[in-house]
Parts: structure tokens; sequence; C-alpha cells
């Protein structure tokens, strides 16, 4: 019984863990505040000074810190040699000058607070230590690890991890000097994580592409996540064991394997584990903030955080400015890497252990830290709300002004370039507005001629002649802005046809509503032809699929006029093939049929079974 009462403890312990997470995720986002404050709100809940739920989180962040390896496995894995070469200025230039001016920054900003030397540049160096798992989250929820900005992040970021070997070097040379351990243990533990190293690179090399193809002839694909797991564990591991890091051995591991043909399938293996893992992470530092030492020093530790904070952000963005970065960009890259990262705990636990720095300083660094991982969330959110919006350069692009056509078209994306063909192909003389410089560009490259507009403008309306326009087609991939521009042209210009692509059947009953000439929505001919030609991929008779799709189309067409009649968009539900409504027939695995069969390819029955 004690051992079932022990088991249901700890099951109970990981369904809070997963609960705090279900509830509290969706509300920060909801609120625009980010996955990752929504898990340090919910570790702060759940942990020893919330409900108390779990009293020793530091076992859980150790467990836990598998999510940022893994997570720096995937990131390896999209990091080809040949473009991490490509970035060996922004990792060795970079990153060097901004963590040296960091550092000594730093290290100046802890010695005003009144600590000593030593200890002032292990505090400053464990800030210098960008939390990897806050800032890669944060570009991936915006979709910048992409952009050359983000790449320039992520350089920074590699070299900041790799910083944590040499600093735990340091932090032992800096311990007061007992009888061990001798200068020669110290180059024995540089030989054994070159070892290390090169042993990795050996097995990446020569071993793990025979390896995946070996268990992906076996045709076993929980095998291969298991070795994909092992991998990535057995690299950590290995880099522990030569007194490197972890995140260094997962990453390595992934460069290594990112020119494999299994690249793709090892990531989707390994992703379930790295979300669910990283998101434990950051509840696990939400429950290592020990808020009694935040309440007992909480003006050093108030305001050692916005003082590093902003002392952090303000050598980046002189870094940044320095070497080429525009405003815009060195004060986004200021804001997202102001804060700590989840190294420092390893190495302000290492020079405790050292007796580098005292326990209760440790826990006051250790403090700031978490409540700047904490704080980066709301402060570029903050940033983002009070930037203002980027100017567009139109170096090279020409602006509507004057402009004057038997058409003017308003937006050239994948549904504008197609629409335009049927009229250029007549020579009609067409107007292309967007306000896409990229796509103007890329446009030009073909042989088109588009100009600069928003047409959401009543004076960009005017200059590109819309008032002289017999037809005037909205081609924008944005329902609000088609809104905006059919309402400005009915007003304004009705002597012209007003043409609008429609996202979806509200979309199109809105359209309807305001007076449009012609609306269709962007996705349903070529929908009707997918099913019309999967139907004849499966044997159906050409005329059969075609009759199929024109009666889908006829029943559609019906059931929008009942839409617009009733003013709701399940009027006509039921004429839907399959629908689930109450008298509509709807078959499901396990029971009869509701109808007799009908063989699609009939031609090709054999005799006797006719």
């Amino acid at each position: 019984m004690a051992v079932e009462a022990g088991a249901s403890s700890e099951l109970v312990k990981v369904v809070a863990l997963l609960g705090a997470a279900v509830v509290m995720v969706p509300v920060f986002r909801r609120l625009g505040l980010g996955s990752v404050l929504g898990y340090f709100a919910a570790g702060l809940a759940i942990g020893p000074f919330g409900f108390g739920w779990f009293s020793d989180p530091q076992a859980i962040l150790h467990t836990a810190e598998l999510g940022v390896v893994m997570f720096l496995f995937v990131i390896g894995l999209e990091m080809r040699p040949s473009h991490l070469w490509s970035l060996r200025k922004e990792i060795f230039g970079l990153g060097t000058l901004q963590i040296v001016v960091c550092g000594a920054v730093l290290t100046g900003v802890c010695m005003l607070f009144g600590f000593p030397l030593p200890v002032a540049f292990i505090g400053a160096a464990g800030f210098v230590l960008t939390s990897t798992a806050v800032v890669m989250q944060l570009l991936a929820e915006r979709g910048d690890i992409a952009l050359p900005s983000g790449q320039k992040i992520v350089s920074i970021l590699l070299f900041e991890d790799l910083l944590i070997v040499p600093l735990l070097a340091v932090v032992a040379l800096m311990a007061p000097v007992h009888a061990e351990p001798g200068e020669g243990s110290r180059w024995i533990s540089i030989a054994i994580g070159a070892g290390s190293i090169v042993g990795l690179v050996l097995v990446g090399k020569f071993l793990l592409n025979p390896l995946f193809r070996i268990l992906a002839a076996a045709k076993a694909r929980e095998v291969m996540t298991a070795a994909a797991l092992l991998v990535v564990l057995g690299a950590a591991l290995l880099m522990q064991l030569g007194g490197l890091s972890m995140a260094m051995g997962a990453f390595l591991a992934g460069v290594l394997l990112s020119e494999s043909t299994f690249r793709h399938q090892i990531e989707a293996d390994i992703e379930p584990f790295r979300g669910i893992l990283l998101g434990l992470f950051f509840l696990s530092v939400g429950m290592a903030q020990d808020l009694t030492v935040v309440a007992n020093n909480w003006p050093l530790i108030v305001s050692g955080v916005l003082a590093l904070m902003l002392a952090k952000a303000v050598c980046i963005y002189v870094v940044a400015r320095l070497l080429g970065s525009d405003h815009r960009q060195a004060l986004d890259r200021g804001v997202v890497m102001a804060q700590g990262g989840e190294f420092a705990f390893v190495l302000f636990s290492a020079a405790a252990a050292a007796g580098v720095i005292g326990v209760e300083v440790n826990a006051n660094f250790t403090a700031i830290v978490v409540l700047s991982m904490a704080l980066t969330p709301l402060f570029v959110l903050l940033h983002d709300k009070l930037m203002p919006a980027r100017e567009v350069s139109l170096d090279g692009v020409d602006t509507a002004e004057g402009m004057s056509g038997s058409v003017l078209m308003i937006g050239f994306g994948r549904f504008g370039q197609v629409a335009s063909q049927s009229l250029l192909a007549r020579d009609v003389d067409v107007t292309i507005i967007d306000n896409d410089v990229d796509m103007i560009h890329n446009a030009e490259r073909f042989g088109f001629k588009i100009y600069y507009g928003d047409g959401t403008r009543l004076d960009v309306l005017h200059a590109s002649g819309a008032a002289s326009a017999r037809a005037i087609a909205v081609c924008v991939n944005n329902a609000e802005d088609a809104d905006r521009i059919v309402e400005l042209v009915s007003h304004e210009f009705p002597q012209a046809k007003l043409l609008v692509r429609s996202f979806d059947r509200e979309h199109s009953l809105r359209l309807i509503h305001a007076g449009v000439d012609y609306q269709i929505r962007e996705t349903f001919e070529s929908a009707l032809m997918f099913g019309q030609a999967a139907l004849m991929e499966l044997g159906a008779d050409e005329d059969d699929a075609r009759d199929i799709a024109e009666q889908i189309r006829e029943r559609d067409a019906e059931r929008f006029e009942l839409e617009m009649a009733g003013g709701d968009l399940r009027a006509g539900a039921h004429m839907v093939f399959g629908s689930a409504l109450p008298g509509v027939p709807t078959p499901t695995p396990f029971t009869a049929p509701k109808r007799k069969a009908r063989t699609l390819n009939a031609d090709e029955v054999p005799e006797e079974e006719e």
C-alpha cells in the first residue's frame, strides 16, 4: 500500500505539472504575453512559494535541462557546416565583441553594488550568458529565426553556450588554493574535453548515417525514435563526462546529422520530446524562484535586475550599431537578449561549490537571473507595441501616381498573379499596385511592372487611376484590407465593376451585402478540381467525375442563396455531402453502409464477378 501511495503521489505531481501548463500557457498567449511567461507563472503557482505542490524544484530543473539540450540539437540539424562557416564572422567576431563589452560593463555594475571584483566577475559572467531557451522561443513565436537578424542572434547564442566551458575553468582557477587539484589535473581535464569533442565528431561522421540507414531498412518507427533520442542524450552525456556543456554536445550532434538524408525524420521524432521538456524547463525555473530571498533582499534584487538588464541592452545596442546594424535591429537585439540565461545557474553553483561566492550571494544572483528571464517577454511585448512600424525602403520602386488603365488590380500575390494572366493575354491595359516591396522586386525579375501603393488609402486609389478604371480587381491577401478597399471603392468610384477575392463563406456574404459585382472564394474552384481529379484517379469515369463536380458547384450556389436569405451560415448546411445534421446519413467505421455500393470502374470488373 505504501508503494501504491508513493506512485500515486508521483502521478499527482505529473498531473499538476501538465495541468498548470495547460491552463496558464493558453491564458498568457491569449493576453499576448507569450508562452514563456505563461510557463514561468505556472511554475511559480505550483512551486514552494505558490501552492507548495513541489518542494524540490531543483531536481525537476536538472531533468528539464534536457529540453534545452534537445532544442539545441534541433537547431544543430538546421545548421549545416557550410551554413555555420558562413556565420563565422557573426559567431567569432560579433559574439566575441559583445561578450567582452558586456562582461566588462556588467562587472563594473556589480562592483557598484558593493561586490568585490571576483564575485562581481562571476555575477557579470553569469548574466552575459543569454538564455538560449527564452530567446529561441521568442524568435520562434515571432518567426524570426530564419531571418538575417535572427541568424545573428542565434550565432551569438551559440558562442555564449561555448563560453561556459572556459568560464568553468576560470572558476576552478579562482577557487581558494588547496592541496588539490594540481596543474597537471587541469591539463588532464582540458585533454579529456578536447578528446570528447574529437570522439563525437568521429562518431558522427562515420557511424551515425550507417546506423540510421540500417534502422530505416528495418522499418521499425519506434526504434528510429529511440535511436534519435540515443544520439541526443548520448552526445550530451559524452560532453558532460568530458567536463563540457551537454547543450554543446547535442548541438554538435545535430550539426553532424544536418547533411544526413534522415535529418527531417530525426527532427520529427525529437520534436514532441523537445517541446514537452523545454516547457518543463521554463516551469521549473518558475518553481525555483525563491520568493523568500527576493523578499529579504528585494532592494538589491530589483535594482540589480533593472540595472543589469539596462546595462546589457545598452552594450548590445552599441556593439550592434558599431558593426553595421540599423537602429531598429540593434534595439530589438538589445531588448531580446537583455536577460541572463540557464547556464548562469550552472556557473553560480560551481562558483559556490568552489568557495568563490557565498550561499546567499548565489541565491541573490540566481533570483536576479530568473527575474530577468521572466521579465524579458514583457519587455519584448512592450518594445513591439511602442516601436513604430518599419519604414519601407522604396529604392528602385515606382510609386503609383497619375496612373490610368481599364483595370486597376490591387495585390499581386499568388491569387493576383494568376488572375492577371487572362487580362494580359487579351492586352487589357492593367495597372497593378502592391505594398510588398520584396514582391515588387521579385515580379520585376519576371518582367512585370508593379507600382507601390496601399490600396486601403483613398489618395493612393486616386493616384492609381481608380476614377477612370472600368473594373477594379481586389486580390489582397487580407480580409480586413479587402473590406476597407470595397468600402472606399463603393462610395468613391461607383463607375467601376468591383471584383474581389474572398477568403471564406462568411467573407463572401459580407462582400455580397457590400454590393460587389463578383466575388469568389480563393480555394473553392481549385478544391473542386482536386476532388474531381481524386475521383478519376480512383477509376471513376471522367464525365461522371465532372458531373459530380458540377453538382457540388450547383448545390453550393443554392446553399449560398439560402445563407444570404437567412443570414446564417448553417442555413444550407444540410445540402453538404456528408453533413452530420439530423436526417443526413453519415457513414462511420464499423457500421453497416446506408446505401448500396457502386463500382467506380465498372468496365474493368471481370465477367464472373458481375
